[in-house]
């Protein structure tokens, strides 16, 4: 078989499968205290894989969603990465100990484009053995929009030699959001070592399939709802074609 050829990803065929790879993002400056909690009642009431919320939102979504199987996800050095290491680590440490299960930390474009490599190798790994050590998932999420295509393969190599369990494609902070050009580098580089997740621009049901077939493994979304109501008349549907075929076949 060809290596450079990449087998097709297994068809979504559940309600689980697409819902777990969902992230409800609360990131957005404005949103009120209210706002936050709809949000996380809503990423309960549909069983996904995470509602990622604002350093200051944790202690609220612990307590919402204790018990519902959705990840607490929070940020740390948000959105534009321009946090020193210490402060970076120390925001970590908190969300952790708060009871965060996943936390994203920003690489830093400005330090990548600098080409200051050993600064953010350093800041990634610390906080990669700061989140395992507390049974945690570690993510980084890269600003591709400023990178040059150089400085995304180097910043992939270094979370694979990092252990991180997620690289993420951007912020929404930043010029632009995932791209298939993007996923496709990036998978090219991280293979299986590390999983992607595609934030920025996945708005609809045919997105959120686009980027599981790129690769990815979870995707940021604010459309949440719409996307998962989409899938279930889809599921809806094909179950009933299934039973106009049975009855059909059993007619005949």
């Amino acid at each position: 078989m060809d290596q450079n050829i990449e087998e097709a990803r297994p068809a979504l065929e559940t309600y689980d499968d697409l819902a777990r790879l969902t992230e409800h993002s609360l990131t957005r400056p404005d949103l009120s205290e209210d706002e936050v909690s709809t949000g996380l009642w809503l990423a309960r009431e549909y069983r996904i894989a995470a509602a990622v919320v604002r350093p200051c939102d944790v202690d609220l979504a612990v307590r919402i969603l204790d018990g519902s199987g959705v990840a607490v996800a929070s940020v740390a050095g948000f959105p534009h990465g321009s946090s020193n290491t210490a402060t970076k680590l120390y925001e970590g440490r908190d969300l952790l100990r708060r009871g965060a299960k996943e936390i994203a930390i920003v690489a830093s474009p400005g330090k990548l484009i600098s080409r200051q490599f050993q600064h953010i190798e350093t800041e990634i790994l610390q906080m990669s053995e700061s989140c395992h050590q507390a049974g945690a998932l570690c993510k980084v999420i890269f600003e591709n929009g400023y990178l040059a295509e150089d400085l995304k393969v180097i910043l992939c190599r270094i979370c694979k030699r990092c252990d991180v369990d997620y690289a993420e494609t951007s912020t929404c902070f930043g010029p632009s959001g995932y791209t298939l050009p993007d996923l496709a580098l990036m998978k090219s580089i991280l293979k299986d070592r590390v999983k992607m997740k595609a934030t920025g621009g996945v708005r609809t049901l045919d997105r959120a399939i686009e980027v599981y077939n790129a690769g990815c493994d979870r995707f940021g979304t604010t459309a949440t709802a719409t996307i998962l109501e989409d899938w279930k008349r889809i599921l809806a549907e094909r179950e009933a074609e299934k039973k106009r075929a049975a009855a059909q076949a059993q007619a005949s």
